[in-house]
């Protein structure tokens, strides 16, 4: 045993990159609502960038660690507390057996990440920890973690030891932040966001009318979204040219689909496995990120991108994360 629940807050699942390969039998990809958050608090700790984390939703949770680790929040700004002081984000923190972490109100951002040298030992299914809730499949027993739950971390690699070392405080003194291996920017709070997306393969099937206005006007994220799609109000219903008899698609994340409604939904990671609506845009890869961070009720605007320049951007958040390895490498060669 590693670490006690003592509270779950709104909601705590553990979560990786996915369950990936199985879609084409009805299995749900899920994992990390933000990727890129989870693949640096991994980065941060010593671990691969799939290992499992802790993924929580505006705040409220509260851990107690009955081992020294070292930890790494990354994410949204949920108020992050370690033993009463502000616990720093985005970088790697020695813990103290016995400490507490505790994650208040959001300050921006809706979901952080805790990675665990080692990575929390749940069992693998189809390749993959991560929690599907409505299938009860994967993470810890197929559902939200809640008061009471131990969580084990996995025996640390090579990387996390080295890692250790240099956090690691001497005889005498307290724990100390002694190392930060990169920041990378989220969606800021209060501010209209910009989500890129590319036109999708139903674009021009729709409206002048909700093609103009669905890049133009401000959406907000309903309040019924959740880890499967953000539903999107705004003032313009999106509607079609003429009705559309389509056969059901694999379906994608990012996808932003059309109901009759008018009121588009972006799929996230625990999409459905297919889909039979318009599709009317397709949300830039490096874009998911700020959804995943947007809460309910915050407004944005979608921005109209080529496919290249999706792939651009793309390439560019990859090239990003080989920086931070191989600035993390460096470092621990040191050693």
């Amino acid at each position: 045993m590693s670490l006690t629940v003592i509270r779950p807050g709104i909601l705590t699942t553990i979560q990786d990159l996915g369950r990936t390969g199985y879609q084409r039998y009805g299995v749900v990809v899920g994992g990390a609502l933000d990727p890129g958050a989870a693949r640096v608090a991994n980065l941060l700790v010593g671990n691969a960038e799939r290992e499992a984390v802790l993924e929580m939703t505006l705040g409220g949770s509260v851990f107690h660690f009955h081992k020294p680790m070292i930890v790494a929040v990354c994410g949204g700004d949920l108020s992050a507390e370690l033993d009463g002081g502000l616990l720093p984000l985005w970088r790697p923190v020695y813990v103290n057996e016995g400490s507490v972490l505790r994650l208040g109100t959001s300050v921006s951002g809706c979901r952080a990440y805790l990675a665990a040298a080692g990575g929390f030992d749940v069992p693998e299914v189809m390749g993959s920890r991560s929690t599907y809730l409505r299938g009860a499949v994967g993470g810890f027993e197929g559902r939200a973690l809640k008061a009471g739950d131990e969580l084990s971390v996995r025996q640390p690699g090579e990387n996390a030891e080295r890692i250790r070392q240099l956090l690691t405080p001497e005889p005498g003194e307290d724990a100390q932040i002694r190392w930060h291996a990169g920041h990378f920017a989220i969606a800021g709070s209060g501010e209209e966001q910009i989500v890129r997306a590319v036109p999708g393969t139903h674009f021009h099937l729709f409206t002048s009318k909700s093609r103009a206005a669905f890049f133009s006007q401000a959406f907000r994220i309903g309040i019924q979204s959740d880890r499967m799609g953000c539903r999107l109000e705004g003032p313009t219903k999106l509607q079609l040219e003429a009705p559309l008899e389509m056969l059901s698609e694999g379906a994608v994340l990012g996808t932003v689909q059309a109901p009759p409604s008018g009121e588009p939904i972006v799929l996230l990671a625990d999409r459905q496995t297919t889909g039979g609506y318009p599709r009317i845009a397709q949300v830039a890869a490096v874009d998911i990120s700020v959804l995943a961070q947007l809460k309910p009720g915050s407004r944005f605007r979608f921005e109209a991108i080529t496919r290249q320049e999706s792939e651009r951007l793309y390439l560019a958040g990859e090239r990003d994360i080989q920086l931070l390895k191989a600035a993390i490498a460096l470092k621990l060669r040191a050693i």
